[in-house]
């Protein structure tokens, strides 16, 4: 039987557990409230994606758009192939550039730099992430361009896209991986090295594979934006509609084809802009589904 001296304090107890209950259910809700609007946000723009895209399905066959002869769309060709495969190089070197660099800089931030110089290798990745594409691109466009253009003219071509993309890329790649890195257990470590396990096979045998589902989501958020950056591609890739020969020539990607059309498109050809939009989306909800099941993968692991 509770005394009348521990009856208040039991009380209190009971009313701060009561309270933090409460608060933890409003947080619940917020949280679902964020998360609805979030995903009605997405599903609004898929929507209206899919609804301007319409018309250019309904009125051209599917295949037109890697078949036609070219891409004119004033003159009913609305051939995407070459813009297609230009996207795919720029943004495949691009993530195959900034997946290399960034992982292995968050590797060495974790497990070889001093705690000092990991900080501020950190804090500088951070402030390249928040430079302005527009800035990126115009360092390419009078930096890098000029240099590429000495080794092979015109300098405006495939291989700066994928450089300043890389550029760009590297930051989100290296910070989720430096984050991934850092929440793997402490247990699993020195359990490899109470197994006598080099730095290296820690490395590769246990911290990696503890955070492959960070890692793997790094590279799709990646992707995502190599996929969807518009302004310093357009800015340093040359925009001539066309299959690359080489890293050398010039190339248009899907995205900096919407951004340089859109504003005096009409018609089909407007519509046929919204049809490069949704391959995009649809490469990007493919890439998100592959996240999703090497993640569940690692899970069951």
């Amino acid at each position: 039987m509770i005394s009348s001296k521990t009856w208040p304090m039991s009380l209190y107890i009971e009313a701060l557990r009561r309270a933090r209950l409460g608060a933890d259910e409003v947080f619940v809700c917020v949280l679902w409230t964020i998360g609805l609007v979030a995903s009605l946000i997405v599903g609004i723009i898929v929507a209206v994606v899919v609804v301007s895209a319409a018309p250019a399905l309904h009125e051209i066959a599917p295949w037109r758009f890697v078949t036609d002869a070219s891409w004119h769309p004033a003159h009913g060709r609305f051939n995407l192939l070459p813009m297609i495969v230009g996207t795919f190089f720029v943004a495949g070197g691009a993530l195959l550039l900034a997946t290399a660099f960034g992982l292995a800089a968050a590797i060495f931030c974790c497990f070889y730099a001093h705690r000092t110089l990991a900080a501020v290798y950190s804090r500088t990745v951070e402030l390249l992430a928040g430079i302005p594409s527009v800035l990126l691109g115009f360092w390419g466009l009078t930096v890098l361009v000029p240099i590429i253009a000495r080794l092979q003219p015109p300098g405006a071509s495939t291989l700066a896209a994928i450089l300043i993309l890389a550029l760009m890329v590297v930051p989100t790649i290296s910070l989720v991986g430096i984050t991934s890195l850092h929440a793997v257990p402490q247990s699993l470590l020195v359990g490899a090295d109470a197994l006598a396990f080099s730095k290296w096979s820690t490395i590769v045998k246990v911290a990696i594979p503890a955070a492959k589902r960070g890692l793997v989501s790094s590279v799709i958020l990646g992707a995502g934006r190599a996929l969807g950056e518009t302004m310093a591609v357009l800015m340093v890739s040359g925009n001539i509609v066309q299959v690359p020969a080489s890293v050398f020539a010039p190339v248009r990607t899907l995205a900096a084809n919407i951004a340089l059309e859109i504003p005096y498109a009409e018609g089909l050809h407007r519509s046929a802009l919204f049809v490069s939009g949704l391959f995009l989306t649809a490469i990007v909800i493919a890439m998100l589904c592959c996240a999703e099941w090497l993640g569940s993968d690692t899970m069951h692991e």
